[in-house]
């Protein structure tokens, strides 16, 4: 952590799960500040509250900027001597952008960029975007949106000097208990003495904790080159595999009941494409997939060419670790909300 001694953080989207998450990863160590950027009065003051009672000796050095990505003069008035930024705001709940694909388009694709052109101009030293597994082979509006701010992320790097500003983009599957995710919704649907939804039972999905999510953004920034793409090498589940855990877990005799595939859902998502993988490295627990650094001059490629590639192919849901019921109540009492949720649910 010595990188961030004294040094100012600003995260986007910070009054999110990922921006609580590291927020209680710095907050106790020597980092100068961290500014939360959101858009959202109520939720500041939330946080605002819960960390003065948590961390009262620490809590000054959280501050808060009202604004909206979509609005550069607004990002630009929280950029003075930030030195790094975490970019986490987005629009993520795929039915939603569904339905209203130029919001998504508005945040995650104009926004990214106005985070990023005004951070350049601040002479900000290190920049990690946060993207979706849904970005890789996109078939719903949120994917493409995040597709296409992996894009902006890519393109941008090649008009600054990494000595300047770094510029990396981390891509990682689902974030277990985040806001949004469907097992709060199950434990709440336990409570209430409901069936538990699920959309269909042969569905995989990458799993990941909240902490391994901050464990990915910090290993872009400490090994990433200006450009690159950092994916996890995630574990993942079926539905109907996460779904009997939550049961297990709560003891519940609550019956599943399958809704059918919500819009713009895919029975498996991708952390890395065929075509990336041809390049991808690999370094251990992660993959670097490096950004093509070929300018727009092809004439030059009809005479030089790469003709060797890897052998790794597609890493999808389907082709990674599948955890069974057993590993995955496991890595569900791994989590703090998990573990919460059933002592609250013991004492009733």
């Amino acid at each position: 952590m010595n990188k961030f001694t004294d040094k100012t953080l600003l995260i986007t989207g910070g009054t999110g799960s990922f921006g609580n998450a590291v927020l209680k990863r710095f907050l106790t160590t020597d980092i100068g500040e961290i500014r939360i950027f959101s858009r959202d009065e109520k939720k500041q003051d939330d946080m605002r509250h819960e960390y003065q009672a948590a961390y009262p000796e620490y809590a000054d050095k959280i501050k808060f900027y009202i604004g909206d990505v979509r609005d550069i003069a607004s990002v630009r008035g929280a950029m003075h001597g930030v030195d790094y930024i975490f970019h986490a705001a987005a629009l993520k709940q795929v039915p939603s952008c569904e339905f209203f694909p130029m919001e998504a388009v508005r945040t995650n694709v104009i926004g990214t960029d106005n985070v990023l052109t005004a951070a350049i101009e601040a002479g900000v030293k290190v920049i990690i975007g946060l993207s979706t597994d849904k970005a890789a082979y996109p078939v719903n509006a949120m994917g493409t949106s995040k597709a296409m701010m992996e894009k902006v992320i890519v393109a941008k790097s090649r008009t600054v000097s990494p000595e300047k500003t770094k510029i990396c983009c981390t891509r990682y599957g689902n974030v277990m208990c985040s806001r949004g995710s469907v097992i709060p919704l199950w434990i709440d649907q336990i409570k209430a003495g409901k069936p538990i939804t699920i959309t269909e039972p042969k569905m995989t999905r990458f799993i990941m904790a909240l902490e391994e999510a901050v464990d990915l953004v910090l290993f872009a920034f400490e090994n990433g080159i200006s450009g690159d793409i950092l994916v996890q090498k995630a574990p993942a589940c079926t539905i109907e595999t996460l779904a009997q855990a939550v049961k297990e877990l709560f003891h519940s005799e609550q019956d599943i009941k399958i809704i059918g595939i919500r819009h713009g859902e895919k029975m498996y998502e991708t952390l890395l494409t065929n075509e990336e993988c041809a390049k991808a490295a690999d370094m251990g627990n992660f993959y670097r997939v490096p950004s093509d650094k070929r300018d727009l001059n092809y004439d030059k490629y009809f005479s030089q060419g790469d003709t060797q590639r890897n052998v790794l192919t597609e890493f999808n849901s389907n082709n990674t670790t599948i955890l069974n019921v057993e590993q995955v109540k496991e890595k569900l009492l791994s989590l703090d909300y998990i573990r919460s949720e059933l002592e609250n649910w013991e004492i009733k």
